[in-house]
């Protein structure tokens, strides 16, 4: 799949919608359950998703939430893969992605349909991952993450927030961490043309450097990538508006349509009817799409 044939930058924003196949997401909207992996529900999710709007299904077997317990490269796949051929059978017109830091889980899912790979550690966590991106003419998602697993505050009601590093420039810092992803991709052969950037909204930052980033979404413009932002349910905006997770929809709404103004090109979001009513609203004002 090449980017620049699906998705046009700039003339709207796209709308990634989050299918967990687990039983342990924050959000609570997995579609997982102990020691099932429940492609009907997915499939189910997924068209739903679809008939919302959604442009991209993105699909992952292991929880990103502080303190959420790690699982094998077998489960995850074991998860994935029933999911992403059931889905692709269903809906073939639709983008999906796997959610995934590991090259064999890519791997598999890349083999059973899936179209992107969106990795929260930005090929850092596993090197043979930009390899086999590159080799499959992958499209991918660098994500920005100076979080340190086991290192989280956690909240009984808004949930958890990984400790924020000491950051020189909290801007700089993320605008030259970014380069360094981005650089480090090419170097394995991926097209630039096929790199979509994501700063990490909750990944190492504090709740005022969440805000701070999307405020200041068009500083990492410049890089010259197309910007995914994912603030959807997150802790930041539990704690500014002070709700549990399952409230968070309109706080999830002003972030995303604020992120538009500022430059996303595609948002990642649990809410898929509303938050496509919110972009194409957003974009309506914005871009006069």
């Amino acid at each position: 799949m090449r980017l620049q044939d699906r998705f046009a930058w700039g003339r709207r924003t796209y709308v990634m919608g989050i299918l967990n196949v687990t039983s342990d997401s924050f959000s609570g909207d997995g579609v997982g359950e102990a020691g099932k992996v429940t492609v009907g529900r997915a499939v189910n999710q997924a068209r739903a998703f679809a008939a919302a709007g959604a442009d991209i299904l993105d699909i992952g077997g292991e929880s990103t939430r502080p303190e959420s317990e790690p699982v094998t490269a077998a489960t995850e796949r074991n998860r994935v893969v029933p999911v992403i051929n059931a889905v692709r059978d269903a809906l073939p017109e639709i983008a999906v992605s796997i959610d995934t830091y590991r090259a064999e889980t890519a791997e598999a899912a890349l083999d059973a349909g899936a179209d992107i790979v969106n990795d929260v550690w930005g090929l850092r966590a596993d090197p043979d991952l930009g390899p086999l991106a590159a080799s499959r003419r992958a499209p991918v998602i660098l994500m920005h993450n100076r979080s340190k697993p086991g290192a989280a505050v956690m909240d009984a009601r808004l949930g958890g927030e990984y400790d924020a590093p000491d950051y020189n420039d909290l801007l700089t810092d993320v605008q030259t961490d970014l380069t360094a992803l981005a650089a480090n991709a090419e170097a394995t052969g991926i097209e630039k043309s096929q790199i979509v950037l994501d700063p990490g909204l909750a990944f190492g930052k504090t709740v005022e450097q969440n805000l701070d980033l999307i405020d200041q979404l068009g500083f990492l413009k410049s890089l010259g990538y197309p910007l995914l932002v994912g603030p959807s349910r997150k802790s930041f905006v539990g704690k500014v508006l002070n709700l549990p997770v399952e409230e968070r929809v309109e706080g999830t709404a002003a972030t995303v349509a604020i992120a538009i103004a500022r430059g996303a090109d595609i948002v990642r979001v649990h809410d898929v009817e509303a938050m496509v009513r919110v972009a194409r609203m957003a974009d309506a004002i914005v871009r006069g799409a």
